[in-house]
């Protein structure tokens, strides 16, 4: 493959696509929502440019990941930050060993050279000014004006994009007139028991299955009370726990106390208590105050993975 490229006698170093690959796992529906984004049904039409919201570790930048890996295009992922600048997003000039200006292509600008998938990740994180330079890519015109570089780039055919935003302070309002090019918004919402359980087996198979069930029963249970606790949460705190059984085989800690540790560790004290964390975020919640035992993360008493059981069954 070739690397460079050259526009109006400007030489450009184009950026490597990201080579990671992954597995989308359950909500299938909003996969072919997003596919359905980039089709182009007429000559005329033009792909569309998704907004991808919900909670942070949710799986946003995955599903524009799985997307480019189903239409078999190179994918390409822009981290957006509050100091981003214009010519980050675009051209950026750099002063080579020769002494002379080499322009390097963005991973955004590859993409359109290259006809591949860009990722705009966390996209509200990004102030007005770099936004406004991607107004005309955004819209019929589909393409971008460098003034470092002092040319215009013009996007590929099969050039699409996807922004993905969390839904918390962002640090700039976004513009509506960029608002306004980036639809349809796709609300990613928190994975089934089932898609959870599978998420988590893929990222660690070499979890043991009762410390993967506690870790799905809890993330469930916050689900459930509309907190904001994700799956990218309980692979940190379960990766963190496997690593604390393993760390020391002469005086092990007992699989209660290190998925508790990790618990506190990656989510915080009030992660301990989820009903005390729920209180403090929604009025209902019904039933008793006592705190939550491990016990209660599981379907039911007869369990073969409930915790009191095993430990009836250890003193038989």
């Amino acid at each position: 493959m070739h690397w460079h490229h050259e526009i109006d006698g400007i030489h450009l170093h184009l950026s490597q696509p990201h080579e990671a690959q992954g597995e989308w796992i359950g909500q299938q529906e909003i996969l072919r929502q997003l596919l359905a984004c980039w089709i182009v049904v007429d000559e005329k039409d033009l792909p569309l440019a998704p907004r991808l919201i919900g909670t942070p570790g949710i799986g946003k930048t995955a599903l524009a990941m799985a997307g480019a890996q189903v239409r078999k295009q190179e994918l390409f992922i822009y981290q957006c930050t509050s100091d981003t600048r214009p010519e980050d997003l675009l051209v950026t000039p750099v002063l080579a060993e020769s002494g002379k200006i080499a322009y390097h292509a963005s991973p955004l600008v590859t993409a359109m050279i290259r006809g591949g998938v860009c990722i705009l990740d966390e996209g509200n994180r990004m102030n007005e000014k770099s936004w406004a330079s991607l107004a005309p890519l955004l819209d019929h015109r589909r393409y971008v004006e460098s003034i470092v570089a002092g040319i215009t780039v013009k996007a590929h055919r099969d050039f699409r994009c996807a922004v993905t935003m969390n839904q918390d302070e962002s640090t700039y309002e976004i513009p509506d007139y960029i608002l306004s090019r980036l639809q349809p918004t796709l609300q990613l919402g928190f994975p089934s028991k089932r898609d959870e359980m599978a998420i988590l087996q893929y990222h660690l198979p070499f979890a043991q299955a009762d410390m993967l069930a506690m870790t799905v029963e809890f993330l469930q249970q916050a689900h459930d009370l509309k907190l904001d606790f994700s799956p990218r949460d309980g692979i940190n705190l379960l990766r963190f726990a496997m690593k604390r059984l393993a760390q020391d085989p002469t005086h092990p800690m007992s699989k209660d106390a290190a998925w508790r540790e990790a618990l506190q560790k990656c989510l915080g004290d009030e992660a301990l208590d989820l009903h005390s964390l729920a209180q403090k975020k929604a009025r209902t919640l019904g039933g008793s105050d006592v705190p939550l035992g491990l016990g209660d993360f599981f379907f039911s008493a007869d369990d073969p993975l409930h915790p009191d059981r095993e430990d009836d069954e250890e003193e038989e």
